[in-house]
């Protein structure tokens, strides 16, 4: 059997087959990576800064906690202070979606059940989070993400 030479031709065609698979592969990432990106959080992330502090503690200050459970199609969103008493902030607003990406995103019509805020909202399988923001009846604003899975199908 004759021994095959490796030649400066075989060299660069694994040189640029090698690198060729990597720029592909990069490629393929960047793309998906800007596809799935939901969009900024803030408008100006330095003005947001310096006001972080002082929403921290007036958020801090309400004792609110947060709670989500998705059980046969309905998703529960529980607000309660520091007891266990169940909260009815005076506005709230909450949009669900996946954390990576915003095509599935739905805003549930939450009816307030005495215990908690109840929506019928149909969704698949996995992570979800709750972007919701509330105020109090002094005004503060309450704004959290909620962060929840989905066990099995609606």
């Amino acid at each position: 059997m004759a021994e095959k030479k490796l030649t400066g031709k075989h060299v660069a065609m694994i040189f640029v087959g090698a690198f060729g698979i990597i720029i592909a592969v990069n490629v393929a990432l960047a793309v998906s990576a800007v596809r799935t990106f939901p969009g900024l959080e803030v408008k100006n992330s330095y003005v947001a800064s310096q006001e972080f502090n002082t929403r921290l503690h007036d958020q801090l200050e309400l004792g609110w906690q947060v709670n989500a459970d998705y059980v046969d199609g309905r998703l529960i969103l529980a607000i309660t202070d520091e007891e266990g008493g169940a909260i009815k902030p005076n506005t709230l607003e909450a949009v669900v979606g996946r954390p990576t990406h915003v095509k599935d995103d739905v805003t549930p019509d939450f009816q307030f059940d005495g215990a908690a805020y109840v929506a019928a909202v149909p969704l698949g399988r996995g992570n979800w989070n709750i972007r919701m923001k509330a105020t109090s009846a002094d005004g503060t604003e309450f704004i959290q993400r909620v962060v929840f899975r989905v066990k099995k199908e609606s």
